[in-house]
């Protein structure tokens, strides 16, 4: 995936500012809607949403812009907000996928809504597990689970706790792989959740500002000697894939029974027969595997603010939160209740009870970096 999530510097915003689109003048009715989400994002929303949303809102029309990475978007921000401060046109109006804590003061400066009191008539659907802050909108998800091939495993006997997945590895040698946690989301997050396992199953002990190298030494340890007891039950005796998608072409090839895999991917894979239909999908009950939501957000300066509004809360119709799913592959931003029937059946055993959403940053290199060193010590980080 070209990106997921990202981390950015004041210097990358900078940058980003010399990569933006050009910017027309905005006009009355046209929601000018920027991303720097991953080209399916933009197809589901060229496909679907548009010409639903343009049918559904005669007079409005969706002018839809990839603004590249998030740099790029995060300059857009900080645009609008210098326009903010000038009484002037931010020629912006809607961010797909978007963190209002950037630019820095802007919530306070008030350049974005505060979507919680903006009148929504779907907002109180949104799944509670989704919420992050009142001036952002959560639409869509994606969160690491169990793919297996149910030719080989029995539904019914699927791992559902992290007991009873390491049980299952060790009695099913060569059975289980999953990719080095520089080279992918599924196989990092297979690995912070077994951090999560040696750490009371706490996702609120890990934060972006508690890191220290004395409690990643005491937090990281005991998970590495899991890892490390788990490496010769692993494909080909400890054997890593290069990044997501060779873990998902190993089980479709039946080269391994089961893999850590994003559900968008799994679910856009199977729906694209690069997964067989035999595939099932399984999610941890204890403590889920991490993951994470999009989140929209609506400038408050915005000249077509009020149709902005009512797109977002189209995105959060059942037609489009179905399509979410069906389409897209993503989670939905609403409580499952409020999706189809039948959809819920399909993945009722994905529906997590939690999404825990371990921090980036300076964790992140410590993972990375010990797990090198502790793990997989016999492989070359740099192939």
């Amino acid at each position: 995936m070209k990106r997921r999530a990202f981390l950015i510097t004041t210097g990358g915003a900078a940058a980003g500012m010399l990569l933006l689109p050009r910017l027309a003048r905005a006009e009355a009715g046209r929601i000018d809607w920027y991303t720097s989400s991953d080209q399916n994002v933009i197809d589901f929303w060229t496909n679907f949403v548009k010409p639903g949303f343009e049918a559904a809102n005669p007079g409005v029309t969706l002018n839809l812009v990839d603004a590249g990475d998030g740099p790029g978007n995060i300059a857009i921000g900080e645009r609008a907000l210098a326009a903010l401060q000038q009484d002037a046109d931010p020629q912006a109006d809607y961010f797909e996928n978007y963190d209002p804590r950037l630019p820095s003061g802007g919530i306070d400066a008030g350049l974005f809504v505060n979507m919680k009191e903006a009148g929504l008539s779907n907002w109180s659907k949104i799944n509670p597990l989704a919420m992050d802050t009142d001036y952002s909108m959560p639409y869509r998800g994606s969160q690491v689970l169990l793919a297996y091939d149910t030719t080989k495993l029995d539904p019914a006997n699927a791992p559902k706790t992290f007991e009873e997945l390491v049980a299952w590895i060790k009695a099913n040698p060569g059975g289980f792989i999953y990719n080095r946690p520089d080279k992918g989301g599924s196989g990092l997050n297979f690995v912070r959740r077994v951090i999560y396992e040696v750490n009371g199953k706490d996702p609120a002990a890990f934060t972006v500002d508690n890191f220290s190298d004395e409690f990643a030494e005491k937090a990281l340890v005991p998970a590495w000697a899991i890892l490390q007891d788990l490496a010769p039950s692993l494909f080909d005796e400890g054997a890593y894939t290069s990044g997501n998608t060779q873990s998902l072409q190993l089980l479709g090839q039946s080269a391994v029974t089961m893999i850590p895999a994003w559900s968008d991917q799994a679910i856009q894979a199977i729906n694209a027969g690069v997964l067989p239909e035999t595939t099932g999908l399984v999610q941890l009950q204890d403590l889920a595997l991490p993951g994470g939501f999009s989140r929209s957000v609506v400038l408050a300066n915005g000249v077509n603010r009020d149709a902005a509004l009512k797109l977002a809360d189209y995105v959060l119709t059942e037609e489009v939160q179905n399509a979410v799913l069906s389409e897209l592959g993503g989670f939905p931003g609403v409580s499952w209740d409020y999706v189809s029937q039948d959809l819920r059946e399909k993945y009722k055993d994905v529906i997590p009870e939690t999404i825990p959403n371990f921090p980036g940053g300076k964790w992140e290199v410590a993972i990375n970096d010990g797990w090198y060193r502790n793990v997989a010590p016999n492989v070359d980080r740099s192939q």
